[in-house]
């Protein structure tokens, strides 16, 4: 009986997992009417302070448009979405994702803030995050901690 129950218990976590792990929340059977999210290029620069930026890009392949709603971590409970305008940082409630087209978090632009570290990642290190969308699944991302300085822009 025990045996039977952990077996059980294994296979739905791994079904879980599986099912967590999907990089995109393509629907194949809504005749590609869905948004269908993939990231790239995600960074963290390594912080200097007890807070951080994050950067990706997300890609929708899909017909419909989306929105990044909310990012959340274990690295901190206070994870915000930012835009810069005219050189000014403000707190934003959404991110459109255009149908066919890209969202671009990056440096001196649009990005993720950590704010209230709860440990200092270092170069080399991965910070886990988890992306919100209005209509997509969440979708797990794993930023590499890069140089303070790194800057893919200027390569």
């Amino acid at each position: 009986m025990n045996r039977r129950t952990t077996t059980l218990s294994a296979a739905v976590a791994l079904a879980a997992a599986l099912a967590l792990t999907g990089c995109s929340s393509s629907s194949s059977s809504s005749g590609g009417d869905a948004p269908e999210l993939k990231v790239s290029g995600a960074f963290m620069p390594q912080p200097v302070m007890d807070m951080a930026g994050g950067f990706l890009t997300i890609t929708n392949d899909g017909d419909t448009a989306d929105k990044l709603t909310s990012v959340t971590s274990p690295i901190s409970d206070d994870v915000t979405i930012h835009e810069t305008k005219n050189q000014k940082m403000q707190e934003v409630e959404s991110f459109d994702i255009p149908a066919n087209g890209t969202l671009s978090l990056e440096r001196g632009g649009n990005h993720i803030m950590f704010m209230e570290l709860k440990k200092k990642p270092k170069q080399g290190e991965k910070v886990s995050i988890e992306l919100h969308f209005e209509k997509s699944d969440p979708i797990k991302v794993e930023l590499p901690v890069e140089a303070a300085t790194h800057n893919p822009q200027q390569h």
